[in-house]
Order: C-alpha cells, then sequence, then structure tokens
C-alpha cells in the first residue's frame, strides 16, 4: 500500500461532508468517513470489480438494467457506511434493499417470485420496525436532532429503552441474519443470481453489523447491557443450528449461505461480549468475511455454469481436470474456516479472545466453547466438501475439467493475495479500527461500568 493510502487511513478526519437537508425536522446529510466506514468502504470498492471482473462473461436480459440496479445498491451501501444522520442512514438502507429485490425478482431462479416475496417481507417489517424506533428516540434527544451526536445524547428510560433496542435489533438482526430471523436466506442467496449473491452475503450482510456498532450499542447502552446475554445465545445458537444444516447441504449454494450465518453469528455474539479485540476483530472479519464468501461464490458459479449443477453428489475429481480452479478454491475455503496465516484466522482469532475476555457476562466460558465448536463443524463441512468435489476420480460429468479463463484467475488471484496479506500483516487493519472501537466502547460506557 502506497505511504499516501497509510497516511490517509491515519488521518480522515477531513473526509466528511455537511449540508442542511431537511432543516425543518433537523435532518442532514451528514457523511463521515471514521474506521468502520474505511473497512466497509473499502470492502464494497473491493468487492464489486471482483464481482464485476468474475462474472464478465455473464449474459443477463437487459443487462443494462442488471448493472445499473447494482451500482444503484452500491450507493445505497456507501451510504449507510458513511451516514451520520439517523433518518438519512434509513434512506440510505432503503436505497440498498429495493435494487436488490428488483435484482432478485427479475433476474433469479425459478422459485425466484415466491423467494423474493419472503425476502421483502422480511425486509420490509425490519425497516419498519427500524424506522419507529428512530422516530421515538429523536423525539428524547435534547434538541430534536436526526444527528448521531444527539442520538448518542438521547434521554430514553429503562423501559422505553428496552423495546426500542428490540425493534432497532431485530431490523439489524434479519440482515444478518441471527436464528430464528434467518429463513429467508439460505432461499434468497440460493435464488438469486450468483452476481447478487455475492453482493448480499459479502458486503450488504454487514448493514446489520455496521447498524449494531454504530447505532444500538452507543444509543442504546443499557439496554445492550441488560440484553446481552439473550442475544448472545441467540447468535451461538444459530451458528451451531446452521453448522449442523451445512454438514448435511448437498447444494453448494445452500452450504456456502448456512457458513455465511455461522460466521455472521459469530460477529454478532462478540459485539455483545463489548470487548477491545473482539471489537477490532469483527470490524476486521467483516472484511475478510466478505471477500472469502465472494471467493467461495465464485468457484461455485464457474461450477454451475460450466457442469449444469451445483450438487456436491454430482461432482468429484474436479482437481485432476482444473488444478488451477482447486488450488485457488482450496485456500479461500481454508481461510474461510480460520486457518492460521490467512485472514480468516486474525479475526476470528480476536473475536474469541474479545469473547473469552468479556467482563459484562458470567457465561463468558460457556459462550466460547460453544461458538469454538462451530470451528470444528466448519472444518468438517468445508473438507467434506472439498474431498467430494475435488478429489477422488473424475466422472462422466466432470470428466472434460474447466480450465479457467483469465478474468476468472484474475479475480480469485487477488483475493488469495488479500487473505495472505492480511493474514500475515495485519496491522493496517488493526491501526485503522483502533481509534473507532475505543470511541464506541467509550460511548457505550463500557470502560467506566466495568473498569476497563
Amino acid at each position: 500500500m502506497s505511504i499516501l493510502g497509510l497516511t490517509l487511513f491515519k488521518n480522515v478526519s477531513y473526509l466528511q461532508f455537511h449540508a442542511d437537508w431537511i432543516s425543518s425536522i433537523n435532518s442532514s446529510f451528514s457523511i463521515r468517513l471514521d474506521g468502520l466506514g474505511q473497512i466497509l468502504c473499502l470492502l464494497t470498492a473491493v468487492a464489486y470489480p471482483l464481482v464485476f471482473i468474475s462474472t464478465w462473461k455473464t449474459q443477463y436480459k437487459k443487462s443494462h438494467n442488471f448493472f445499473a440496479l447494482m451500482l444503484l445498491m452500491q450507493a445505497g451501501l456507501m451510504g449507510v457506511f458513511l451516514a451520520m444522520d439517523a433518518l438519512l442512514f434509513y434512506f440510505f438502507w432503503e436505497l440498498a434493499l429495493i435494487p436488490a429485490y428488483f435484482l432478485c425478482s427479475q433476474w433469479g431462479g425459478e422459485r425466484r417470485i415466491a423467494v423474493t416475496f419472503k425476502f421483502f417481507i422480511y425486509t420490509f417489517t425490519g425497516s419498519i420496525l427500524m424506522l419507529v424506533a428512530i422516530i421515538y428516540t429523536y423525539l428524547q434527544t435534547p434538541t430534536h436532532s436526526f444527528d448521531i451526536s444527539a442520538f448518542y445524547n438521547s434521554s430514553l428510560n429503562n423501559s422505553s429503552a428496552s423495546w426500542v433496542f428490540w425493534l432497532m435489533f431485530i431490523a439489524f438482526a434479519i440482515k444478518l441474519p441471527v436464528w430464528p430471523l434467518h429463513t429467508w436466506q439460505p432461499d434468497t442467496y440460493e435464488q438469486s443470481p450468483t452476481a447478487v449473491t455475492m453482493i448480499l452475503s459479502g458486503v450488504m450482510a454487514k448493514m446489520g453489523v455496521l447498524g449494531m456498532i454504530r447505532w444500538l450499542m452507543p444509543v442504546l447502552h443499557l439496554s445492550f447491557y441488560q440484553w446481552g446475554d439473550t442475544v448472545s445465545t441467540l447468535a451461538i445458537t444459530g451458528m451451531i443450528y446452521a453448522s449442523l444444516i451445512a454438514i448435511q447441504q448437498d447444494d453448494l449454494k445452500r452450504l456456502v449461505a448456512y457458513s455465511s450465518m455461522a460466521h455472521m453469528g459469530l460477529m454478532c455474539a462478540t459485539l455483545f461480549a463489548e470487548t477491545q479485540s473482539g471489537m477490532q476483530g469483527v470490524m476486521i472479519q467483516m472484511f475478510n468475511h466478505g471477500i472469502n464468501i465472494i471467493g467461495l461464490w465464485i468457484v461455485i458459479e464457474l461450477i454451475e455454469r460450466e457442469f449444469g449443477t451445483r450438487k456436491i453428489s454430482e461432482l468429484s475429481g474436479l482437481a485432476h481436470r482444473s488444478p488451477a480452479m482447486a488450488m485457488l478454491f482450496v485456500v479461500v475455503a481454508l481461510a474461510n474456516i480460520g486457518l492460521p496465516l490467512t485472514n480468516g484466522f486474525i479475526g476470528e482469532f480476536l473475536m474469541f479472545n474479545g469473547i473469552f475476555a468479556s467482563a459484562v457476562t458470567k457465561y463468558y466460558i460457556v459462550f466460547t466453547v460453544l461458538a469454538g465448536i462451530t470451528i470444528i463443524l466448519a472444518a468438517v463441512y468445508t473438507l467434506n466438501m472439498i474431498r467430494k468435489v475435488f478429489y477422488g476420480e473424475t466422472n462422466s460429468l466432470t470428466t472434460a475439467g474447466y480450465p479457467l479463463r483469465l478474468n476468472e484467475k484474475m479475480a480469485l488471484a487477488i483475493i488469495v493475495v488479500l487473505v495472505f496479506v492480511i493474514g500475515l500483516y495485519p496491522r493496517i487493519f488493526l491501526n485503522m479500527t483502533q481509534e473507532t472501537s475505543e470511541f464506541i466502547l467509550k460511548k457505550a460506557g463500557v470502560g467506566g461500568l466495568f473498569g476497563q
């Protein structure tokens, strides 16, 4: 990374913009690039070129509409990651979701209408609940303002703060997703065009994590602490559930979908541990999970397009005929389960350390052990999938193999380079996230309450 790039990451206080938007209700067009925003905007900026490069040869009906909606969704995502005004945050939240609905319903699989309807019901319900919570909190601010600083100083009492917390949490939990609000995810990932699935799982799922870090934890910090064990129990239950379901999957897309759910559950549980290492681990893992999961989707798209199937039972021996694909896929898959020296290890180590070092829960040992079990389960379904798809003897379907095209090699190679660069030298991201994580924890009152 250039010296200029490092300088920007160290001092980005001037990367902000503020202008009047709806002055009658004290809502402004306020955006700022803090450490959390840097991570997620970088992820978005890296993810979209990877998606477009890897699917360069894919043909879409009305392709100009498809790519316009994809870029509109990117604009919404960037806005969510940068917004420092609650109403503006909600505006961009909806702006990101609307194109996703049309992309899934117009270019999805055979069951796209029913699946997209479920996706719409879940996300629309979550959005309405979040809007109610935002408006109520706005009315409790000293200056009746939607600015993030006013929300941090809102005067919610304990009883109202509790139900406002759950309204906002449900909206964010749907996006992650957290069990039992997850049932839209596997079907949507399976039926969406793979390029859309890459963005949904690699980038859009991070909207929920950002919402918890930037809006839920510092604004409703007492409720965040009071309900921490309950939410952590839900998240870890979902991790184990998703991992066990993934072991039973024969469809590659559904296997990766449940794997993604387990990883996002770990991020949620770690946030409620309220520790410095855990917070930084979540921020770093958002980027790591995003690029790793996109790498898995790229190979699944190639397999489905070339061999006409995603069923593990129908594939075998691809490593003999497609060694480049096998090598690159194995690296990304092992990074996804946190193999040391890869990017996944850095994030997961910090998150597990954060859960175990938590001072806000008396069940930290139980949560750490149960979450640790999912690492074993992840190794089981990942290694089993690699063995069945890439090793063994070729069959009539895979005997011809598939030589990767230049654009596909380029996209996967970029991901593999990032896997090892971040795994071997995570300092860049640690420096990027330190100040923001300290600020959020301070706003949440963790240091004063627990002597950290």
